[in-house]
C-alpha cells in the first residue's frame, strides 16, 4: 500500500520542494541576465535581428484585410461590368448580348451557394453584391434595347420595384437565406418606386409627399418587426429619411396653402405622417410593456433578454417563452451541479441591467415618437383652422390644437404615448406663450423711458405711455390669449401633489403679465393704465397676507412699472407714490410680509420725498432734509422690529436714503455739514441698541466729517482745527479702555489719537516758515514724551520723542547747513573714518566679553 505521510510531514516536504524551485529559478534568471548582457555587448552583423526584439505588431487584423480585399474586388468587377455594358455593348448582337448578360448574372448569383457550403461567407457576400449589381445593369440594358421608347422615370419605377422583389426572393431562398446583403439591398431599392411613379404621373408636390410618407410607413412596419439587425437598420434609415422629407414637404404645403382645399390635402398628408409616427410609438410602447416580464424571466434564468431577442429577430413573447424554458433548464443544471450558483447569479445580474436598459430605450423611443406624432397632429389641425380665420388668429388656432392633445389623457393609449402627447402639448403652449413675450416686455419695461423726461406731459393713451422710447412690436393682440389659455390649463389640469404648487405659481404669473399688458395692447386711456397696476398691487398685497408666495413678489414687481408710468404727470407721480407708500406701510403690519413690504414702503417714501421737493421747486440741498425723514423712520422702525429678517432690509433702506440725502446736499457745504451731523445723530441713536454697538464708530466718523465740512465752509486752513476734534475723543476713549483693561496696549489705546494730530502737524511744521507752529508742536511732543516716560507707555514715548527729534532737526537744519559749509572738505571723511573705528572697537570689545563669559562658565563645576 502507498504510504501517505501525516499532514505536518507532507507540509514540510512541500515547503522544501518549493524552496528548491525558488532557488533554481533565481539561478536561471541570473544566468539569463548575464547572457543578455553578453549578447548586447557583442557587435551584431548587419541584418541580424536584435536579441529579444519584439516582432512588429500588425496594424490591422486578418478579417479586416479580407473584407477590404473582397470589397475592392467586388467594386472592380462591378465597374468592369458597367464599362462592358455601357461601352462595349455595341460589338455584340442581340443574342450575344442576352447570352452574355444572362449567363454572367446567373453564374454570379449562383456562385454564393458553393461558397457558403465551403464556409466562405464573406466571399459569398461579395459575389452576391456583384450579382445584385449585375441585375441592375440588366435592367438598364433592357431599357436601352427593348424598352427604349418608354418613359425613363416610369421604367425606373417599375425596374426598381421589380429588382426589390427579385432581391428579396433571392435573399429568402433556402440556399441563400444566410446572406445578409440581398434583403437590405432590396429595402434600399424599394425606397424609389412610389416616388418615381409619382414623378412620372406628374402628381405634383402633394403626390410626391404622399409617396414619400407611404414609403416611410412601409419602412416603419419592417423596422418594427422582428428581423435581423441589418434589415431593421436599413428600414429605420429609410423610414426617417423618407418620412422626414415627406413631413417637411407636407408642412411647407400646409403653411403656404391659400385655400381650404389645399389646406385639407396638406392636413391629410400630415395626418398620415402622424398616424405612422403614433403607430410606431404604440408598437414600441407595447414591446416595452411586453418585454419587462420577458427581461425579468430571461435575466433570472440566463436566457435572452428583450434586447438580445430583438437583435436575434425573436418576438418578445417568444423571448419570454424561451427564457422560461431556459430558466427551467438552468435551474435543473444548477441543482445538479451545485457549485455554479454564484456564476449564474452574476450573469443574471448583468442580464438584468441590460434588460432594464433595453426596456428604458424602448420607452424613450415610444415617448419621442409620440411627441413627434402629436406635433404633426397640431400642424395638421392648425393648418386647417388657419385658412378660414384672419391672420391674427394663427397662434390661437395652433394653440387650440395643442391644448386638444391633452384629451389623450382620457384615451386608451399606452402610458408612454400619453406622456408624449402631454410633452407635445406643453411644447406648443410654451411656443404660443413666447409669441406674446415681445408685447409683455414692452408693456413692462417701456415705461422706464420716462426717467429721461419726467413731468413732460400726459400721454394720449396707455400704448403711448409705454412706447416713449420703444416702438410697439408688430404682433397682433390676439397672441395675449396664449398666456391666458396656458394659465387656465395649469390651474385646472395639473393635479399632481408635487407639481400643483408650481403650476399655480406659473398660472398666476401668466395671468399677471396678461393683465399688465392688456391696457397698452388695446390702447386704453392713460388713467386705466394707472388704475390697472394699482389695483393689481392692492389685490396682490391683500392675497399675500394669507399666501405670500408669489403674490408679494408680484406686488413689488407691479409697483415698479406703475411708478414710471406715473412720471409723465406731476400730480399722478405724487398720488401714485403716496398710495404705494401707504399700501406697503399698511401691509407691513403683517409680520410675514414685513421683510419685503417695509423696505419697499421706505423706497417709495424716499421717491415721494424727492418728488415733493421737486414739485415745491426746492433746491436739492433743501430736499435732502426732507429725504432724511426716511432714515429717521427706518431707525425708529428697526428699533421696534424683533425679527432680524426684517430689521436688516429696513436698515439697508434707511442707509440708502441717507446716502441719497448726503448726495443731494453735497453742492452746499453748510447744508452738507448739517446733513452729516443729522446722520451722525441717527447713527448714534442706533448704536444705543445692544445689538448695534459697532454703529457708534460710524456715528463718530459722521460727526467728524460734519465738523470738517463746517470748517471747510468757514475757510479754516489750520490743520489742528481738523485733527484735534478727533484726537481728544480718541484719547478719552483710550483712557477709558486702559482703565477697564490695564493690559491693553498703549498703541491701541493712544496710538491712533496721538498720530491723528502729531503727524499732520509735523508735516505742516516742516512746510511752515514761521516759528510758532514748530514751537507749539515741540512743546506738545515734549509733554507727550514725558507722560509716556512717567507712565511707561510705549506709544506716547515713541511718537512724542520721534516728533520732537524731527521737529528739532527741522529747526536746526539751517544751522547744520551753515556748519557744513564752514567745515573743510576733509572733515566729512574724517568723521566717517572715526565712526567706523568706533564701531569696530565696540564690536571687538563685545567679542572679548563673550569669550570671557564662555571661559568663566567653562571653569565652573
Amino acid at each position: 500500500m502507498t504510504h501517505v505521510p501525516p499532514p505536518a510531514e507532507e507540509l514540510r516536504l512541500l515547503d522544501a520542494e518549493l524552496w528548491q524551485l525558488d532557488n533554481r529559478r533565481a539561478q536561471l534568471l541570473a544566468r539569463r541576465a548575464w547572457l543578455v548582457a553578453a549578447l548586447q555587448a557583442v557587435p551584431q552583423p548587419p541584418g541580424a535581428p536584435a536579441p529579444h526584439a519584439m516582432p512588429a505588431r500588425p496594424e490591422t487584423d486578418a478579417p479586416r484585410v479580407q473584407n477590404v480585399l473582397l470589397l475592392l474586388g467586388g467594386v472592380l468587377l462591378t465597374v468592369a461590368a458597367m464599362v462592358f455594358t455601357l461601352v462595349s455593348w455595341g460589338h455584340l448582337g442581340i443574342a450575344g448580348r442576352a447570352a452574355v448578360l444572362g449567363v454572367l448574372t446567373l453564374g454570379v448569383l449562383a456562385a454564393p451557394v458553393p461558397l457558403l457550403r465551403r464556409g466562405l461567407r464573406s466571399t459569398a457576400e461579395s459575389v452576391a453584391g456583384l450579382g445584385l449589381a449585375l441585375t441592375a445593369l440588366d435592367a438598364y440594358a433592357l431599357h436601352e434595347t427593348v424598352f427604349a421608347g418608354t418613359d425613363g422615370t416610369a421604367y425606373a419605377a417599375a425596374s426598381t420595384a421589380t429588382l426589390a422583389v427579385l432581391w428579396v426572393v433571392y435573399g429568402l431562398l433556402p440556399r441563400t437565406s444566410t446572406l445578409r446583403l440581398p434583403v437590405p439591398a432590396a429595402l434600399a431599392a424599394a425606397q424609389l418606386p412610389l416616388l418615381l411613379w409619382a414623378l412620372a404621373a406628374e402628381t405634383g408636390p402633394y403626390g410626391c409627399a404622399a409617396a414619400l410618407l407611404v414609403t416611410a410607413g412601409l419602412d416603419a412596419v419592417v423596422a418594427l418587426r422582428p428581423s435581423p439587425v441589418p434589415v431593421r437598420l436599413t428600414a429605420a434609415v429609410g423610414a426617417y429619411g423618407m418620412g422626414g422629407w415627406g413631413v417637411l414637404t407636407a408642412g411647407w404645403l400646409s403653411w403656404t396653402a391659400a385655400g381650404p382645399s389645399a389646406a385639407a390635402r396638406a392636413a391629410a398628408l400630415l395626418l398620415l405622417a402622424a398616424g405612422i409616427t403614433v403607430g410606431a410609438s404604440w408598437r414600441l410602447a407595447t414591446q416595452a410593456a411586453a418585454g419587462i416580464g420577458a427581461d425579468a424571466a430571461g435575466a433570472a434564468s440566463g436566457g435572452p433578454t428583450t434586447g438580445e431577442a430583438a437583435q436575434a429577430g425573436v418576438e418578445p413573447q417568444a423571448g419570454a417563452d424561451a427564457a422560461a424554458a431556459a430558466g427551467e433548464t438552468t435551474q435543473t443544471a444548477a441543482a445538479q451541479a451545485g457549485a455554479g450558483t454564484s456564476a449564474v447569479g452574476v450573469g443574471a445580474a448583468w442580464r438584468g441591467g441590460a434588460a432594464g436598459r433595453a426596456s428604458s430605450d424602448l420607452v424613450g423611443g415610444a415617448v419621442g415618437h409620440a411627441v413627434l406624432g402629436a406635433l404633426l397632429l397640431v400642424l395638421a389641425g392648425g393648418g386647417l383652422l388657419r385658412v378660414p380665420l384672419p391672420g391674427e388668429w394663427t397662434v390661437p388656432a395652433y394653440l387650440a390644437c395643442g391644448v386638444a392633445l391633452l384629451a389623450a389623457l382620457r384615451g386608451p393609449l399606452p402610458m408612454a404615448v400619453r406622456h408624449g402627447f402631454v410633452w407635445a402639448s406643453g411644447a406648443v403652449q410654451a411656443i404660443a406663450a413666447v409669441c406674446a413675450l415681445p408685447l409683455v416686455v414692452v408693456a413692462l419695461l417701456g415705461p422706464l423711458g420716462w426717467a429721461r423726461e419726467p413731468w413732460s406731459g400726459v400721454p394720449s393713451d396707455a400704448r403711448a405711455a409705454v412706447t416713449v422710447h420703444t416702438p410697439w412690436p408688430a404682433f397682433p393682440t390676439q397672441v395675449l390669449l396664449a398666456p391666458v389659455v396656458v394659465a387656465v390649463v395649469l390651474a385646472l389640469l395639473v393635479r399632481e401633489g408635487t407639481w400643483r404648487p408650481r403650476a399655480l405659481t406659473g398660472a398666476t404669473v401668466l395671468a399677471w403679465v396678461t393683465v399688465m399688458t392688456v391696457p397698452s395692447a388695446f390702447e386704453l386711456p392713460y388713467l386705466v393704465a394707472l388704475l390697472v397696476p394699482g389695483l393689481v398691487t392692492a389685490a396682490a398685497l391683500a392675497v399675500a397676507a394669507s399666501r405670500p408666495h408669489p403674490w408679494i413678489t408680484l406686488a413689488v414687481g407691479t409697483s415698479v412699472p406703475l411708478v414710471f408710468l406715473a412720471l409723465p404727470s406731476q400730480s399722478a407721480t405724487l398720488a401714485v407714490l403716496s398710495a404705494l407708500t401707504l399700501l406697503f406701510a399698511a401691509a407691513s403690519l403683517r409680520p410675514r410680509l414685513t421683510p419685503v413690504t417695509a423696505p419697499t414702503a421706505l423706497v417709495h417714501a424716499t421717491a415721494l420725498a424727492c418728488a415733493t421737493g421737486a414739485a415745491a421747486d426746492w433746491a436739492p440741498q433743501h430736499t435732502a432734509l426732507l429725504v432724511l425723514a426716511v432714515p429717521t423712520a427706518a431707525a425708529l422702525l428697526a428699533a421696534r422690529l424683533g425679527d432680524p429678517r426684517a430689521t436688516v432690509p429696513v436698515e439697508a433702506s434707511g442707509i440708502a436714503a441717507a446716502v441719497l440725502a448726503i448726495g443731494l446736499a453735497s453742492p452746499d457745504r453748510p447744508m452738507l455739514a448739517l446733513v452729516l451731523a443729522l446722520c451722525g445723530v441717527l447713527a448714534a441713536g442706533t448704536a444705543v441698541r445692544p445689538d448695534r454697538r459697532p454703529v457708534g464708530y460710524a456715528a463718530a466718523a459722521l460727526f467728524v466729517l460734519a465738523a470738517w465740512v463746517r470748517l471747510a465752509a468757514w475757510d479754516v486752513g489750520t490743520v489742528e482745527a481738523y485733527t484735534l476734534p478727533v484726537t481728544v475723543p480718541a484719547l478719552v476713549v483710550g483712557a477709558m479702555r486702559r482703565r477697564r483693561d490695564a493690559r491693553a496696549s498703549s498703541w491701541t489705546a493712544y496710538g491712533p489719537g496721538l498720530a491723528t494730530t502729531l503727524l499732520p502737524s509735523l508735516a505742516a511744521a516742516w512746510a511752515d516758515p514761521h516759528w510758532v507752529r514748530p514751537l507749539l508742536l515741540a512743546a506738545a511732543a515734549l509733554l507727550t514724551t514725558l507722560l509716556g516716560a512717567r507712565h511707561r507707555l510705549q506709544a506716547p514715548l515713541v511718537l512724542g520723542g520721534s516728533v520732537l527729534v524731527l521737529d528739532a532737526l527741522h529747526e536746526l537744519t539751517p544751522y547744520l547747513v551753515q556748519l557744513t559749509g564752514a567745515l573743510p572738505r576733509w572733515a566729512p571723511f574724517a568723521l566717517a573714518g572715526l565712526l567706523l573705528l568706533t564701531l569696530g572697537a565696540t564690536y571687538e570689545r563685545r567679542l572679548s566679553q563673550a569669550r570671557q563669559l564662555r571661559q568663566f562658565l567653562g571653569g565652573m563645576h
